[in-house]
């Protein structure tokens, strides 16, 4: 993660930190604090050795959590102690990194906890913000819900435009065989549906529908393949997704709009 952690320090920091400079001698020491000030799932504190180190370093950092843990109101999540001037120049880009990343993972494990005690596991998607997918998967694994394909590289997923490329479903999948990925196809009609069941088609993804709908189609599936869930699936009715029977359920929310969660850097002179 090195690289994503030197462009957000250069693209905060540039040439120096003029008000630091002007402000704080250059032997000064202090120490910091990194506070809940909400509850929250914690994720991304392991990038802090990085971002400190990619300024000189610090004298002392302690994770008081680990990726995955909740953290109370009030609750102090790591402390460092150094350079004054490093800790103040870090500090946006620390918080930015540890706020967004709580966020999502914090939007997972709601994601998780709505579903408890059916059948069913979230996944995570794609819509991620470019740059940082592999840490927002991260952080989505930390709350709890299953990471999807990484990127287009990594599995099969035969989607609609895809089927009209490639001439229907089943000229789709029996090309896509041999990349030997794990292979999953959307289906849109019940007549697609039939044509991929019976090209061999082993997981399926189903778009838009509602829960009724969702679990209609589920019974007719009847166990012959997997089934994922998606379109419109928010924290609201992920539950009544879950419960029509489906194998997954996935949504982009847990990435794409998961809220940074309130965490604030308090300093003081040792």
């Amino acid at each position: 993660m090195t690289e994503v952690v030197r462009l957000a320090l250069e693209e905060d920091i540039g040439a120096g930190d003029v008000t630091t400079e002007a402000c704080v001698p250059a032997s000064r020491k202090a120490r910091g604090r990194f506070l809940a000030r909400e509850p929250l799932v914690v994720a991304g504190l392991h990038l802090l050795r990085e971002i400190y180190d990619l300024r000189g370093g610090v004298d002392g950092l302690t994770l008081l959590h680990r990726d995955g843990d909740c953290a109370a109101e009030g609750e102090i999540i790591a402390t460092v102690s150094g350079s004054a001037r490093t800790l103040l120049e870090c500090e946006r880009v620390a918080l930015n990194f540890l706020q967004r990343l709580s966020g999502v993972a914090t939007a997972a494990r709601r994601y998780t906890n709505a579903v408890a005690g059916t059948n069913c596991r979230v996944l995570d998607t794609r819509k991620t913000t470019p740059g940082m997918r592999a840490l927002e998967k991260k952080a989505a694994a930390a709350g709890g819900v299953t990471n999807h394909r990484m990127g287009l590289f990594d599995a099969v997923l035969i989607k609609n435009n895809h089927i009209a490329a490639a001439g229907g479903v089943s000229q789709a999948i029996e090309s896509a065989r041999s990349t030997g990925l794990p292979i999953e196809i959307e289906v849109r009609t019940r007549a697609e549906l039939a044509e991929a069941l019976a090209a061999g088609a082993t997981h399926l993804l189903l778009d838009n529908l509602t829960p009724d709908e969702a679990a209609e189609w589920v019974r007719e599936i009847g166990g012959r393949a997997k089934v994922e869930l998606s379109g419109g699936i928010t924290l609201e009715n992920v539950a009544a997704y879950a419960r029509a029977g489906a194998d997954f359920v996935s949504s982009g929310a847990i990435t794409h709009s998961a809220r940074a969660m309130d965490i604030s850097f308090r300093l003081e002179l040792m």
